[in-house]
């Protein structure tokens, strides 16, 4: 049994672990799933939003003395999308297969490096990428996958769990 966190500290947090353990579920993996609060918790790791943001090597338009893990090869826009009032939900491809992607104040990846495989995009912007960096795995989405769909929690479990 591995042990999986979700990171307790911002949004959603309640909806990813949901949506973790029906990911877990349908592909009948046993999870010991526990809620993050501290970096030495912190093995593989699977951004959503404010997630992706706080990954990024580079962040544009931080807010002062904003800190970041600094660990995937991209750099991001926060709020790129606009304000909140300024949020949707879309139909999107993605190498996972279509999906409903809710975006919420969203950031924009602007470019990633060559270590870095982008997993979906909206139009020519990049929304979804992962990185694989030092036997770590980190995977993070500009949008909320956790309001419409398990299939980004599906897939990260299947990394950690090498299916």
């Amino acid at each position: 049994m591995k042990q999986i966190g979700v990171l307790a500290f911002h949004g959603d947090v309640i909806e990813h672990l949901q949506a973790t353990r029906e990911a877990a579920k349908k592909l009948d993996l046993p999870i010991d799933l526990i809620e993050v609060r501290t970096k030495e918790q912190v093995k593989a790791i699977f951004g959503t939003c404010a997630g992706a943001i706080i990954l990024a090597k580079k962040t544009l338009h931080k807010e002062a003395g904003q800190e970041t893990l600094e660990l995937m090869d991209m750099t991001i826009d926060r709020n790129a999308y606009g304000r909140q009032t300024e949020s949707f939900e879309q139909k999107i491809g993605t190498k996972l297969g279509p999906m409903e992607a809710v975006f919420i104040r969203a950031p924009k990846i602007i470019s990633v490096g060559s270590g870095v495989t982008i997993l979906a995009k909206n139009n020519s912007e990049i929304i979804a990428c992962e990185q694989r960096s030092d036997g770590k795995f980190y995977l993070a989405t500009c949008f909320h996958p956790e309001l419409t769909t398990t299939k980004f929690h599906e897939y990260f479990l299947k990394q950690i769990y090498g299916n």
